[in-house]
């Protein structure tokens, strides 16, 4: 799936196909050497390399690499969201508890495939600059795509509710990974347990 950044997270959008391609080049590569070298020692340079583009082609885009890896979280946040809605489709009327399945599946598969996840994820690892919260942004983005789903409002309670899921989420992932590079499967089973219970409470 080729998803492109939104706008606000570059330099100039890309307008051609061309141009859409080479910036997805731009973000495959920076994900892999995210891997390979780490944030600290990631370079612009070696990302164009990587990408085989000229380095103008990386700057048209990203004033420097905060810019670049924000840009990549924000489209690991679009081909999750999009994701999601694919296993919601496939779900059927499951209910909420569908849709937290759905939502926590898919988070643990990009977490153990994709390329530059572990570091980046939707941003909050890394400072990339000024931007929202990404939890909160997470939390939004769930609020909205699951409230139609859910047969709720998108309303203040509704988002607070997903806040504090994608929060706790969010903490016991990262312990779970802490534990063991591919999750704590018992970690994993609580977290899920956990989350039940308190949508339950709110959701039923």
């Amino acid at each position: 799936m080729k998803t492109v950044p939104h706008p606000a997270s570059l330099r100039r959008a890309p307008v051609q196909r061309r141009s859409a391609e080479r910036l997805t080049r731009i973000l495959d590569a920076c994900a892999d050497l995210l891997d390979e070298v780490g944030y600290d020692d990631l370079s612009t340079r070696a990302v164009a390399q990587r990408a085989g583009v000229p380095i103008g082609s990386v700057y048209r885009f990203f004033g420097n690499k905060r810019q670049m890896a924000d840009a990549l979280a924000q489209r690991n946040l679009e081909r999750f969201t999009a994701q999601v809605a694919e296993r919601l489709k496939e779900a059927g009327d499951g209910g909420w508890r569908a849709a937290l399945d759905a939502v926590l599946d898919e988070y643990l598969a990009m977490k153990r495939t994709a390329p530059g996840f572990s570091l980046v994820d939707f941003g909050n690892q890394i400072p990339v600059g000024t931007r929202s919260e990404p939890n909160h942004r997470v939390a939004d983005r769930l609020s909205d795509l699951l409230s139609g789903y859910l047969g709720h409002e998108p309303d203040d309670d509704l988002r607070r509710t997903f806040l504090i899921a994608v929060e706790t989420a969010d903490t016991l992932v990262h312990l779970a990974f802490r534990v063991d590079p591919q999750g704590d499967d018992r970690i994993i089973e609580e977290m899920r347990e956990m989350l039940r219970a308190y949508l339950a409470r709110v959701l039923d």
